[in-house]
């Protein structure tokens, strides 16, 4: 059964945000980088650690099985999240930049002169930098897929970009700046009638969205703990089953093989061949805390909160002279980025500090975005299940503050 949507009640599982920054209240709206995590993920990772801490997989004794019985429950937590069809599709990464190399070093061999890979120009460098790895190493094309006025993804572009030599479709399910949602199980039936296979990077989305890989029919989809209010250091990628069989492992060590001998190695199964070495396992348990904790939420009434606080935000500053907003597209998530002519967002992020306003300032890892845009940078607020109506009013009392002394 689900849990009443109280925003004050879930405020005060987050430690955090008790604090104050600078005398003042903290009014954390930088969650599209990280988000602050709750008692229930806390308690989790230490009460393993205190109580039943030990490697897993590999030892029979008690605390080998009980950290072993937690960590794949956490992985079992994860391909429910997705709706993976099975635990052998969910691969445990140190994040969603892990998860991004894995594939792109995982099709490395098969890749020749010429071959095309299909970007947009929303992508996070974790969803670019590998494929330029691709490009310099082997040859690879680099495709880029615009996005109109609105920040939408141009579908007729993307239809366009794809020819019998795409091997790979990479595309965010939600940018990081714009808030752009695109329609990923359409991207996918293109990609797949063209013959590639296609990854999404859902690091912003799988916060904010439902997510269900088998109806997206997509071969890769990549998360990342900490943006779900989990801890740093763990993520995970789902992978169909014919598309691992496929892939090429990408460490080598400890877990991830069968028989090692002087003149040959045997691989493992996935997902243990691409699990080399000792995994972050109390970071595993925390991941799969934080989705028990956000399970307990309807995700229609997470949506519809953070959308009131995004239309909020939105409505304050739409019309404030100089100020422009990036990305304004249907069905957008709830990240607020913006740009104050005259003022640098650095200077603006600095300013709202002194009133404990935590928002990012600059590339948000997103520059052939930001050339696209035609800024160097922007001011990003972005909004989580804990933030409040009251906050966003005191971000845009602060903001209107900070532009008056700028310009």
């Amino acid at each position: 059964m689900s849990r009443p949507f109280d925003v004050d009640a879930i405020r005060a599982e987050f430690p955090i945000l008790s604090r104050e920054v600078n005398g003042k209240p903290l009014i954390y709206l930088d969650n599209a980088a990280s988000a602050q995590k709750p008692d229930a993920v806390l308690d989790a990772m230490s009460e393993q650690g205190r109580t039943a801490y030990a490697n897993v997989h590999r030892g029979i004794h008690t605390l080998a099985n009980e950290t072993t019985e937690a960590y794949e429950g956490a992985r079992e937590k994860i391909r429910a999240f997705l709706n993976a069809n099975s635990v052998n599709e969910i691969i445990f990464t140190k994040g969603g930049t892990e998860a991004i190399n894995l594939v792109a070093n995982g099709i490395a061999g098969d890749i020749q002169p010429g071959d095309e890979i299909v970007l947009s120009i929303m992508e996070h460098h974790s969803n670019i930098i590998p494929w330029h790895f691709l490009r310099e190493r082997y040859g690879a094309v680099l495709k880029w897929v615009e996005v109109d006025e609105t920040g939408a993804f141009d579908m007729a572009a993307y239809e366009a970009a794809l020819s019998s030599k795409t091997k790979m479709v990479a595309v965010t399910h939600m940018s990081n700046v714009l808030g752009t949602v695109t329609d990923a199980a359409e991207i996918a039936r293109l990609a797949h009638a063209a013959g590639a296979e296609v990854l999404f990077d859902g690091c912003q989305s799988g916060v904010h969205m439902d997510i269900d890989v088998q109806a997206l029919d997509c071969d890769y989809y990549v998360l990342t703990g900490h943006k779900i209010y989990g801890p740093t250091g763990i993520g995970a990628l789902y992978g169909k089953a014919d598309a691992l069989a496929r892939l090429r492992p990408f460490h080598g060590g400890g877990e991830m093989i069968e028989i090692v001998e002087r003149e040959r190695v045997t691989y493992n199964e996935a997902p243990h061949k691409f699990e080399a070495g000792t995994p972050p396992i109390l970071q595993a348990i925390g991941f799969g805390a934080a989705l028990d904790w956000l399970g307990q939420f309807e995700s229609d009434d997470m949506i519809a909160h953070e959308h009131a606080l995004y239309e909020r935000a939105y409505e304050a500053v739409r019309g404030v002279n100089g100020l422009t907003v990036h990305g304004t597209a249907e069905g957008k998530g709830a990240v607020l980025s913006f740009s104050v002519e005259g003022a640098h967002p650095h200077d603006l992020a600095q300013i709202l500090d002194r009133y404990g306003v935590a928002v990012r300032a600059g590339h948000h890892c997103a520059q052939p975005l930001m050339d696209h845009l035609g800024v160097s940078a922007t001011a990003r607020a972005s909004f989580g299940i804990y933030n409040t109506l009251e906050e966003v009013d005191a971000f845009i009392e602060a903001l209107h503050k900070a532009r008056g002394m700028l310009i």
